[in-house]
């Protein structure tokens, strides 16, 4: 990238130009003092360093069975038992649940308060989060630091994060229900654990996002010059990295549907299932509900996604190879191998050894990892100040904020209406 005083030395037309450009990439961080967006970037930052946490402890949540210990749930949070008589309270409670009654019958208190505290500890690190995001929101915007567009995004997330806690209980509701038959196994509805990693990862998404944009206002691919073999082979990087991007999302969706009916404990051989390429059982249902809710279909699904991952990523990594490409891409492109196949070996890992919670809670954190480097290797490729102009005037409507402010709340009187 060229420096300002190089382009000085070459006219002041090329400088105001390049000051155009940031100014034109920069519209959430527009006004701001250095100090004031390195505040805003470690403390955005670190708000999706906790969500990333919080989506991995609600996958050892899920694996080691605590998600139903917890009976019912106040927005406010919950208190936890502090006497012996709270404790047999609330066991008391589990013990009336679905779960208990065929699942953990002859369960000890001992073995109830660890799973409690798992369900209790996910819960309350996420209404502490909610705090670490509301309290420095308000000093920032009292110190004038949250402009127009910035201010409209963080009010999306605040909304989005008040909105995920009534997701995770319309999720836990659905597995306090009786079961529909006697030999059902007790469980959370696969569309709403889905909905709830879902939406978990688009808050994380949106947050990075806004973090990479504020601490990197022009991509690398926008200051390249314009024709040259460096822009060439961004251009060609980009046609492919988005709808990859959009595979790796769609594999980690499938991940869940595969949690939310326990399909890791099925068929666990690879690359057979039950010694055939396409399981007998693959079929088992009938009409669309077979591909969501047939466990020899939800795995077999699952699998081909996370080869055709791996394979889309190695071929993307194999393309660039002959590229002339900025050094951020090139590093992000091969971390994106390396973790692909790193979650692929996980992922087969975890079904042969029959998911233990510490191999299932890294293949959740893999994915999240995958899906990391796939977002921050887009954000290198935002296109060119022309064509984000474009953009920004479309933004400037302020319509696609408030609808999907309006989407996030419908969500949550919705799932707080209907079990």
């Amino acid at each position: 990238m060229r420096s300002k005083a190089t382009m000085a030395a070459q006219g002041p037309g090329i400088l105001h130009a390049a000051q155009h450009q940031s100014q034109v990439m920069d519209a959430l961080g527009k006004g701001l003092s250095p100090g004031a967006r390195q505040a805003l970037v470690v403390w955005l930052g670190g708000c999706a360093g906790w969500v990333f946490s919080m989506v991995v402890l609600g996958g050892m949540t899920r694996l080691t069975r605590s998600g139903l210990s917890m009976t019912d749930w106040k927005f406010t949070g919950e208190r936890a038992p502090r006497s012996q008589a709270d404790w047999e309270a609330e066991f008391a409670k589990y013990r009336a649940s679905p779960e208990y009654q065929k699942v953990n019958r002859g369960m000890s208190l001992d073995d109830f308060k660890f799973i409690y505290w798992m369900e209790y500890t996910h819960r309350m690190w996420g209404r502490v989060l909610g705090l670490v995001f509301a309290v420095p929101a308000a000093y920032f915007v009292y110190r004038g630091w949250v402009n127009g567009a910035l201010g409209r995004r963080l009010g999306l997330l605040f909304a989005m994060g008040a909105t995920q806690g009534f997701v995770g209980w319309w999720m836990v509701r659905s597995g306090l229900q009786a079961a529909k038959n006697e030999w059902e196994t007790p469980r959370v509805s696969p569309y709403r654990l889905a909905a709830h990693l879902t939406s978990a990862a688009i808050i994380y998404g949106t947050l990075l996002w806004t973090t990479l944009s504020l601490a990197y206002p022009l991509s690398p691919a926008a200051s390249l010059p314009a024709g040259s073999a460096a822009q060439a082979g961004v251009n060609a990087l980009r046609r492919w990295a988005h709808p990859l991007a959009g595979l790796i999302a769609v594999t980690a969706l499938s991940g869940a549907f595969v949690a939310g009916l326990d399909a890791g404990h099925a068929y666990n051989t690879f690359p057979l299932m039950d010694g055939r390429l396409i399981p007998e059982e693959y079929w088992a249902m009938q009409g669309w509900r077979n591909a969501f809710e047939n466990t020899a279909a939800v795995q077999l699904h699952h699998r081909a996604l996370a080869l055709s991952t791996l394979g889309g990523v190695t071929a993307l990594w194999a393309a660039s190879r002959s590229l002339q490409l900025p050094r951020p891409c090139r590093l992000l492109v091969n971390g994106m191998l390396a973790m692909a196949g790193l979650q692929v070996v996980l992922g087969i890992s975890t079904l042969l050894m029959y998911v233990p919670p510490s191999l299932g809670t890294a293949h959740q954190a893999g994915a999240l990892t995958l899906l990391t480097l796939a977002l921050c290797l887009l954000h290198t490729l935002r296109r060119n100040p022309a064509q984000a102009a474009l953009r920004l005037r479309a933004s400037q409507m302020q319509l696609g904020t408030p609808a999907a402010l309006a989407a996030v709340l419908a969500v949550g009187t919705a799932v707080t209406q209907f079990s």
